[in-house]
């Protein structure tokens, strides 16, 4: 097959949709496919793009068989709503210029957000005959409306596109059941919707207590209790919970809450700290390779959070990284998700009140006194029976088959 893929985020992003949409790329060339990315320049989850890219407003380059074609997105200093829309509509209007420009695909893949890729997806596939995917990582819509991020006609806008999206595609695709049933609520006939999961990188499944104590001795954590977050740092997220707890448990210096990574919250979660004056939270920058995989090690409990309006609207990432690599997870999320039932059916952790710090911290210090390698064990169990990347991308290219046959 000839597979052009539209997508704002790829590789060298190392967080969210950018890390799958590039590891479901390359395997799909490693299966002999003709792959074309349509992205733009790498900035997420900094907001800002690197250094090696500056400057430039188009590049082409091939990676591990993919041919990445890039074209310019205003990137914003200061991330607000409005000028998220103009970021992903300016990207959306260089990428139509780019991919208009390339030979017929059997099949364009089309991943969401942003929402308005699927307006370039309509107009080419009218062009060119070709059927899409409609591929739904985030109810982008349904987040706004949550987070009271948009006014009323963006929205409207936003669901109207929407509509459109789900009617025109040959395919919606998904990440779990719960965001497949939000979807046939919008009134998307079932047998249209597929579930392409997530994967569990394998490289995780073998990380051992050496890498971890490396990492306390590179950073002088041999003999904290270590409470980590690891990933973007953004609205969703929920991060407050988190300075809370550290908070609230000042006085106990044998506990670290490390909270790692980058975002559109992240500076204002910074100063929130300083003003709190938590000497027992740090805030650590994306981690090379080596730290990413000593930073798992070492931690005694993983935390996912999320705010009270967030709710199977998003299934972030972090929850396939943290159970591949066995970790005990606290989920401080909506009882009713799919995070929290993912929890609870893995045995790998427990689930607390969203925004609630008191029941966080509560259930931190339970941990401490639990016994962590039963909650290890069934976590990478878990990982290894539901995400196995050989099954979960097999699937993916037989679907992406179905379509263009």
């Amino acid at each position: 097959m000839r597979i052009l893929i539209l997508g704002i985020n790829y590789w060298p992003e190392e967080t969210g949709i950018g890390a799958i949409t590039t590891y479901r790329a390359e395997y799909l060339a490693s299966m002999g496919h003709d792959v074309t990315v349509c992205t733009t320049f790498p900035y997420y989850p900094k907001w800002k793009v690197e250094a090696s890219y500056k400057g430039k407003h188009t590049s082409g380059e091939v990676r591990n068989g993919v041919r990445i074609l890039r074209s310019y997105a205003y990137v914003p200093n200061r991330v607000t709503s409005m000028r998220r829309l103009l970021h992903e509509g300016s990207f959306v209007a260089s990428s139509l210029v780019r991919a208009i420009l390339q030979t017929r695909p059997d099949i364009l893949f089309v991943v969401s957000p942003p929402l308005g890729l699927t307006l370039n997806a309509v107009l080419l596939g009218w062009i060119w005959r070709t059927p899409y995917i409609f591929d739904v990582m985030d109810l982008q819509p349904d987040a706004a409306a949550n987070l009271g991020m948009l006014p009323k006609w963006a929205l409207n806008l936003l669901y109207k596109v929407e509509r459109v999206a789900y009617c025109r595609a040959s395919l919606v695709s998904t990440l779990t059941k719960s965001m497949r049933e939000r979807i046939v609520e919008k009134g998307v006939p079932e047998r249209k919707i597929k579930l392409f999961e997530l994967c569990a990188n394998d490289s995780l499944l073998d990380i051992d207590s050496d890498e971890g104590t490396s990492f306390r001795e590179r950073y002088g954590l041999e003999k904290k209790f270590l409470v980590i977050h690891n990933g973007n740092m953004g609205m969703k997220q929920g991060l407050d919970v988190i300075l809370d707890a550290a908070f609230l448990s000042r006085e106990d210096r044998s506990i670290l809450f490390l909270i790692i990574g980058d975002g559109a919250e992240r500076l204002r979660i910074q100063k929130r700290a300083q003003v709190l004056k938590l000497d027992n939270l740090r805030i650590m920058p994306l981690l090379n390779e080596i730290d990413f995989r000593g930073m798992l090690a070492a931690s005694d409990v993983c935390l996912l959070t999320q705010r009270k309006s967030v709710s199977d609207i998003v299934f972030p990432s972090k929850i396939v990284t943290y159970l591949a690599a066995g970790r005990p997870l606290i989920a401080s999320v909506n009882a009713r998700s799919e995070v929290a039932r993912t929890v609870l059916e893995s045995k790998a952790g427990r689930i607390v009140e969203p925004e609630n710090a008191r029941a966080l911290l509560s259930e931190i210090r339970e941990f401490r006194g639990s016994e962590l390698k039963e909650y290890s064990r069934h976590a990478r169990e878990y990982a290894r029976q539901r995400w196995a990347r050989a099954n979960i991308l097999g699937y993916f290219e037989e679907s992406l088959k179905a379509v263009s046959a």
